[in-house]
């Protein structure tokens, strides 16, 4: 499948005459909880020619595609990823993290990844991934027999929180690297390597009753980041300097 997508990627670069600057896995599979059948989240920047941005009209900044073989096709147009990178937009910081990676050319991935240090808001990103996790557990936790892999879906935002506050820094995508360094109870531990195991060796994880030390975890950290993010000051607005130099600079590179 990797070099089926990796195809796909050349393919659309011809017909839309685009340059992609960086493709990868995105959702579960990233993630490191799929399960046997899931869909392939591939996602990508892309960069037009000169020409496209000398133009006075106002034109579409994204790309969609959904492929046989479930393979999920979206990008992002470079100037536009900028603009939602200076806002610490945790989607894309996690796409520069992504343990798959199908292609990357020239020098803009490996730039960004060095700016994140500069424009990385703890704050922008703590409050995504609570607002995540806080509705998928209203949305899918009300009864008490509950489809047993949105569990993941909560707590892997709710570990990325925990991550940015105690490193200051933006959390990795690996679940497993996630639990390893979030959580010191090894019960509880244990109770998500479990349920880890099922989802990734079955299609789709079955039904079952609540699990009740996740779901006391999941509400304590619930409740603490609700209360951490009251006090929570961050303030700082980059500049749009050195994503200026950035977008120049790889536009010249890639069109060369």
């Amino acid at each position: 499948m990797f070099r089926e997508i990796q195809k796909k990627i050349i393919d659309l670069e011809k017909e839309k005459n685009i340059k992609i600057l960086y493709a990868v896995e995105s959702g579960s599979r990233a993630w490191g909880f799929e399960s046997t059948n899931s869909d392939w989240d591939v996602r990508f920047i892309y960069i037009h020619n000169i020409d496209w941005y000398l133009a006075i009209e106002d034109k579409k900044d994204n790309i969609e595609i959904i492929l046989p073989n479930d393979i999920d096709l979206a990008g992002w147009e470079f100037k536009k990823a900028l603009l939602l990178f200076r806002k610490s937009n945790p989607p894309l910081l996690e796409w520069l993290r992504s343990p798959i990676v199908y292609c990357e050319k020239y020098s803009a991935a490996d730039k960004l990844r060095e700016a994140t240090k500069e424009y990385f808001n703890p704050k922008s990103c703590l409050y995504h991934y609570l607002h995540m996790a806080d509705g998928n557990y209203e949305a899918y936790f009300k009864e008490d027999i509950v489809r047993l892999k949105k569990y993941f879906y909560v707590l892997r935002p709710l570990l990325a929180c925990s991550w940015i506050e105690r490193t200051g820094q933006m959390a990795p995508m690996e679940f497993d690297t996630l639990l390893e360094n979030e959580i010191n109870d090894k019960n509880l531990a244990n109770e998500i390597l479990k349920l880890l195991k099922v989802k990734k060796s079955e299609k789709e994880l079955a039904k079952g009753a609540r699990i009740k030390v996740i779901d006391d975890f999941i509400v304590t950290k619930l409740n603490h980041f609700k209360e951490y993010l009251t006090d929570f000051n961050f303030n700082n607005i980059p500049s749009f300097e050195r994503l200026n130099i950035i977008f120049r600079d790889t536009l010249k590179e890639s069109w060369e």
